[in-house]
């Protein structure tokens, strides 16, 4: 088997006085350790994006792709740990302790081996119970991005570790003064709420950007507009703890006339943001205002002079008041605009705005097209644009997710190179890893693609087609539990989204795989609802109609599937479609969905 290396966030986690608990009461111990892994452990594992790579008796290995998630996950483990306790006896309490490493790992297969996964298993003994420990490399990348306060302990000399170790812990005490942690966003279990999103706490800066007014004389400036706006909704998402609402949902409401407190409970956000743009020739005026949504009140407003060659740092401007207005702290790059932008000739950048433009309307191989003319063209004019690099690939490898690719080798090595070259230029880019998710999905590459949106996703925790399609990931990896929830947040970021059927359409599989006939039914339907020309919606809600014992619903989704796509005649001609999933996908798949496409009358051959 072949190895490769790559850096990666270890956390190593065990049980303090594990055996002389099972010795005490080994079932008892068992049964709890279980109920612990089920309720709580696995659970923010998978909501901090993290992969189990081993487990043993009382302990486990996780990966994650973010050092900031690790620690997250950590911190609120630990911090559930004393309520699990509160009625266990001296003799019978189990804590955790925790150890966090950053380093270079050996992948071999599913499994991590090396320095870097031996010295966060060290940090884990140095821990007290119901503590964490981290090494130096975790402190330098969390100290200025999470509130948590770490003391140092010094040089570590550990076991098989060449050099010693600089650790750093909290301690339960530590833990205990932190805030309390709120609640996932949760999907109501119910039949008639099952999509119904739950948020029992709104983070404390949760905003939609409404679309700007396009306040030109010429009505062709409207993708101008759409681009500030869209450009203002990606920065906020850099305030840490922003909760930011999709750019397709916002734009439902643009040119409607809505109060501001029916857009704050139709979307869950305490503020709004909108304004007007006005320009002319190369002089671009722009006026933003802050209201209140509970109260429908207007918090502050301001106007920002500029031209198109300055217009990114009016952006930063705007997006720095709304951080100081709620006293957060804006991430370290957020300037990043300024510096790499202020070379680019405001033409190209024009072009990028109309590219994106094309590319959020509702999918279909047409609005690709103009997409893509767009960023083409922009790349022409500026060839080191990082924009329209990122541009171009994001059309690229979308249309050849969908099929609608008519050279599909060919557009997959020049969606690759113009990712790398944006990549080795601005690594920091979420769309860039997004997209690149896609590309390595369609390439059955399920474990690349997994870490590329949980990538993106640490980059911008409001990127909701990110969270999408970090769920259709999990999915074709087979792990529909662990997909779920990334479903529910990207359609709790973008509940209006043109393309909902997606999210929504993922949901209701994973529920199919996992025996919940009912919801995934609801599911399924309100995606074919959504958007009835996806023939795999159709084609699912067949092979769940079909489990169920309704052979009239299936027969009738069947027909519908074949009449979207002809080509699939058979489970064969499903199995060998790109990017159709690994060996535990299938396992699923032939267990549920195929039965039940099977009693519809779908052949294998």
């Amino acid at each position: 088997m072949s190895q490769t290396r790559r850096l990666a966030a270890i956390l190593a986690a065990d049980v303090a006085g594990y055996s002389r608990l099972m010795g005490a009461n080994e079932e008892g111990t068992l049964e709890q350790l279980k109920a612990l892994r089920r309720e709580l452990v696995d659970p923010k594992i998978a909501e901090h994006h993290g992969r189990i790579v081993k487990t043993t008796g009382d302990g486990v290995l996780v990966e994650f792709a973010s050092v900031v998630d690790a620690v997250r996950c950590a911190v609120e483990v630990q911090q559930a740990m004393p309520e699990r306790n509160v009625n266990a006896g001296a003799d019978n309490r189990i804590e955790l302790r925790i150890g966090i490493n950053l380093g270079d790992v050996i992948v071999e297969g599913d499994d991590l081996y090396g320095d870097g996964v031996n010295i966060a298993a060290r940090l884990e003994a140095l821990a007290e119970p119901g503590g964490i420990c981290i090494s130096r490399m975790v402190r330098e990348q969390v100290r200025d991005k999470l509130p948590y306060s770490f003391e140092d302990m010094g040089e570590q000399s550990v076991k098989n570790i060449a050099r010693p170790v600089r650790a750093y812990t909290m301690s339960p005490a530590a833990l205990a003064s932190l805030p309390a942690v709120a609640p996932r966003v949760e999907m109501v279990k119910s039949k008639r709420e099952v999509s119904e999103l739950v948020t029992p706490a709104t983070p404390r800066l949760c905003i939609v950007v409404l679309p700007f007014a396009n306040l030109s004389n010429d009505p062709e400036q409207e993708y101008f507009a759409d681009g500030i706006t869209d450009d203002l909704t990606t920065d906020l998402s850099r305030i840490p703890d922003a909760l930011v609402i999709a750019r397709s949902t916002a734009f439902t409401y643009k040119g409607k006339s809505v109060d501001a407190k029916q857009i704050g409970r139709e979307l869950g956000v305490r503020y709004l943001l909108d304004g007007s743009v006005r320009r002319t020739a190369d002089q671009v005026r722009v006026n933003v205002q802050l209201i209140d949504a509970e109260g429908g009140v207007q918090l502050w407003a301001d106007r920002f002079d500029t031209d198109r060659a300055n217009l990114a740092a009016a952006q930063d401007e705007i997006t720095g008041r709304l951080a100081r207005t709620f006293n957060l702290e804006l991430v370290k790059d957020l300037g990043r605009r300024i510096e790499q932008e202020g070379a680019v000739d405001p033409d190209a950048r024009d072009l990028v705005m109309r590219g994106w433009a094309w590319y959020h309307r509702p999918r279909s191989a047409t609005t690709l097209r103009e997409a893509q003319g767009a960023f083409e063209r922009a790349l022409e004019i500026e060839p080191g644009s990082v924009d329209a690099r990122i541009g171009v690939a994001s059309v690229l490898a979308v249309t050849l997710a969908n099929g609608w690719s008519r050279a599909a080798q060919q557009d997959q090595a020049r969606a690759e190179l113009l990712l790398v070259e944006a990549l080795e230029r601005d690594p920091k880019r979420s769309m860039a890893h997004f997209s690149l998710g896609i590309l390595r999905r369609f390439q059955n590459r399920l474990t690349e693609a997994r870490i590329e949106h949980e990538t993106a996703i640490a980059l911008d925790r409001n990127n909701s087609r990110a969270f999408h399609q970090l769920g259709l990931t999990l999915m074709f990896l087979g792990r529909p539990e662990a997909a779920i929830p990334h479903f529910e947040k990207a359609i709790r970021l973008n509940p209006h989204d043109a393309n909902i059927a997606d999210p929504y359409g993922g949901l209701g599989t994973c529920h199919l795989f996992l025996g919940h006939l009912d919801q995934a039914i609801e599911l399924l339907t309100k995606a074919r609802a959504a958007n009835p020309r996806l023939w795999y919606v159709h084609l699912n809600l067949a092979g769940a109609f079909g489990l169920r014992g309704d052979l009239e619903g299936a027969r009738a989704g069947l027909a519908k599937a074949i009449e979207l796509k002809p080509e699939m005649n058979s489970l064969a001609w499903l199995r060998a479609y790109p990017g159709a999933g690994d060996q535990q996908y299938w396992a699923l798949y032939e267990k549920t969905v195929a039965v039940g496409l099977g009693r519809a009358g779908l052949p294998e051959e």
